[in-house]
């Protein structure tokens, strides 16, 4: 038990190290644990009526909070110094007839702000999207450096801690450029933005979500892709593997 505990310390330490190192380095308020690098494109295919979103992140499982998508109403995309219940509001409010921009102010104006000091409502980066591609985003001025947004023909790219401006660049036009299925649309996206810099701090999980009223395999079934790669050392290249998979099972039945 006392080793136990002596490990506990010594990793508390490490990490408010690395806080503390972060806080410096931006002259940003010290967060409660390490900042995490994130970044996502939202994007609508005109032609199929699929919706959805594709994330890269230095954090176990960034699939588990940041896209939010439901089939015939729109995407959300929430990072950076983020609260994951913008995602359930923005499609919430999608749905009584709000455009993007609408959904943005409302959810952001309607923040309580609940910890100023450390997990500011101006370090939210989000961005929505209606099912007929239409698309806002918020970056906040605290969101950890470099932090921003882009929007391109039917998609928005947004990231925090990233190698420059040259990431959300990039992924909008991968998508832009690329054919096919909206997956492979998102997953260029990705690729390409990484290969703008990506995130500072590296790699490590990534996820895909695209929605489609009845799209998806089985019946009564909107999930066109779910995919998630959790911990890898190349989660885009993983990423990649997977969408290929899902392309060929596209292609056998069809659709």
């Amino acid at each position: 038990m006392a080793k136990r505990s002596v490990l506990v310390v010594v990793l508390a330490l490490v990490a408010s190290g690395a806080v503390a190192t972060f806080a410096s380095r931006t002259g940003q308020p010290a967060l409660p644990w390490d900042p995490v690098a994130t970044f996502s494109i939202l994007g609508f295919d005109p032609q199929t009526g699929e919706i959805g979103g594709a994330v890269q992140s230095r954090v176990f499982s960034v699939g588990n909070g940041v896209l939010w998508a439901e089939a015939g109403v729109g995407a959300v995309a929430t990072q950076a110094i983020v609260d994951v219940g913008y995602g359930p509001q923005g499609l919430a409010l999608l749905k009584q007839g709000m455009n993007p921009s609408e959904v943005v102010k409302t959810i952001w104006d309607r923040d309580p702000d609940p910890r100023p000091d450390n997990w500011s409502k101006y370090g939210r980066q989000f961005a929505v999207m209606d099912a007929q591609g239409n698309v806002a985003a918020y970056t906040g001025p605290k969101a950890p450096t470099w932090a921003g947004h882009k929007y391109g023909k039917f998609c928005s790219a947004q990231g925090n801690i990233l190698a420059g401006e040259a990431v959300v660049t990039n992924m909008v036009k991968a998508f832009e450029e690329t054919s096919g299925h909206l997956s492979l649309r998102l997953m260029a996206a990705l690729e390409g933005g990484q290969a703008g810099g990506g995130d500072t701090r590296g790699m490590q999980s990534a996820a895909m979500l695209i929605v489609k009223k009845d799209g998806g395999v089985w019946l009564h079934n909107d999930v066109v892709l779910r995919l998630q790669v959790d911990d890898s050392q190349e989660p885009i290249k993983e990423l990649r593997r997977l969408v290929e998979i899902a392309a060929k099972q596209r292609g056998r039945m069809g659709r």
